[in-house]
């Protein structure tokens, strides 16, 4: 992280940051690799199962915005600590659905508890790291998206290979106790570890405060505190809202898709599918590390984030092509997580470059809220153009063209201030 203070912060703070996000996205992970024996043990077709992915997204939209607030008056601590433990719980109910509509209410119950995590933690690290690091340290958290394909991917189709009727109990509700039960502890974890305020950390000396704290207030000079609907009428917010919805559509696509995808591509091992839906993610993994420290260089972040979901558009159209060629199906994704993994933590350096206090918590909540309908359109679109047409490709390339106006958006429509390229500090 180049100065010692980053350095001991990184190391203090990031750990458990990362393992809530890790465990985030394992139920992303979970629900996408439960597909198959939910929908043989609730009769649900591909358009019904795109429906519940999509429920989670409209409970965690719904009651975003609300949370990024309430997490701004009450503390990051404290706040994030109650929507770990809360969807956690409400993730290990999954074992109690017995019926479609079972089924649909817990999803969206599920998204209504997580609301506010993703740009709660986003907003959080505003008040630790300056500027000038903070596309290492989000391209750092973001390594947690591409772990949780990276392990869980393979970890889930374990578990459905090897637990199914353990206890009477079927393999896909092993799957959701095992991402589910450990966020209560998690929970705890957090009360105790993460701080609120800088002043507050006892592992930090005076001067080490002290400079610390004249870093983020010198490089947040240019960003003015401002309220809520300030920052919405801020240039560039509201396009930014729209480049992440484009980019949530590619990014559930792969996620919720990825192993129906393999599946339909001959694989039939669970333990083999999830090896294989992990490789866009280690491949997303990599280019977020070389990126970030690329940025915080002096990169033009909106160049890279163009280029990134280009990549992405390629390959998801790589997947449309050869669906049934295994063998190139998996390149394809390769490619595909390469751009839409790195994608994200890319696009997230870019909101905090317009407003600090109340206004980033709540516009970072807005445009991450705006953004995730890209999580409700995309599941069920795909499900829907699956069952009408019988197959995934359509959808696939749909996704790619979607990607590919992100690119052009970035590129052309962003207001100056957020195409300009950032000193070293």
């Amino acid at each position: 992280m180049n100065h010692p203070v980053i350095t001991k912060v990184a190391w203090r703070l990031m750990p458990t940051v990362i393992l809530c996000y890790l465990f985030a996205y394992f139920d992303r992970i979970n629900i996408s690799f439960a597909k198959f024996q939910l929908q043989d043990a609730l009769a649900l077709s591909d358009t019904a199962y795109g429906l519940g992915a999509s429920l989670f997204v409209i409970g965690y939209v719904i009651f975003e915005v609300p949370s990024n607030l309430l997490l701004y008056r009450f503390g990051a601590r404290r706040w994030l600590a109650r929507i770990i433990i809360s969807w956690g719980l409400a993730t290990a109910a999954m074992v109690f659905v017995q019926t479609t509509w079972q089924f649909y209410t817990l999803r969206f119950l599920i998204g209504a508890m997580e609301a506010g995590f993703a740009p709660g933690v986003l907003y959080y690290l505003t008040l630790w790291f300056p500027t000038s690091h903070r596309g290492r340290i989000t391209a750092l958290l973001f390594l947690a998206p591409a772990l949780s394909g990276l392990i869980g991917s393979p970890l889930a189709g374990l578990i459905l290979q090897t637990t199914d009727g353990l206890m009477g109990l079927s393999g896909w509700h092993w799957l959701f106790l095992s991402g589910g039960l450990p966020c209560v502890p998690l929970g705890w974890l957090v009360l105790r570890v993460l701080k609120d305020k800088i002043d507050d950390a006892p592992w930090l000396d005076a001067g080490e405060k002290l400079w610390l704290a004249k870093n983020i207030r010198e490089q947040q000079a240019g960003t003015q505190e401002k309220s809520l609907i300030d920052a919405i009428k801020t240039p560039g917010f509201l396009t930014l809202a729209v480049i992440y919805f484009l980019v949530q559509v590619g990014s559930y696509g792969l996620n919720f898709w990825a192993p129906h995808l393999i599946r339909t591509a001959g694989v039939r091992s669970s333990a083999v599918m999830g090896v294989l839906v992990a490789v866009p993610y280690v491949c997303g993994a990599i280019t977020m590390v070389v990126t970030g420290r690329w940025t915080d260089a002096g990169g033009q972040r909106h160049r890279l984030l163009a280029g990134l979901l280009a990549i992405a558009a390629i390959g998801f159209t790589a997947c449309g092509l050869f669906d049934y060629n295994i063998q190139i199906l998996v390149v394809a994704l390769a490619i595909t997580g390469l751009g839409m993994v790195a994608a994200i933590p890319a696009f997230w350096a870019l909101p905090p470059k317009l407003a600090t206090g109340v206004g980033a918590a709540g516009g970072i909540a807005l445009i991450n809220t705006l953004g995730q309908l890209g999580g409700v359109v995309s599941p069920f679109m795909v499900g829907r153009i699956r069952d009408l047409t019988g197959s995934t490709t359509p959808a696939l390339y749909m996704i790619a063209g979607v990607l590919s106006l992100g690119a052009v958006l970035v590129l052309f429509r962003l207001p100056p201030g957020l195409r300009a390229p950032e000193g070293t500090s």
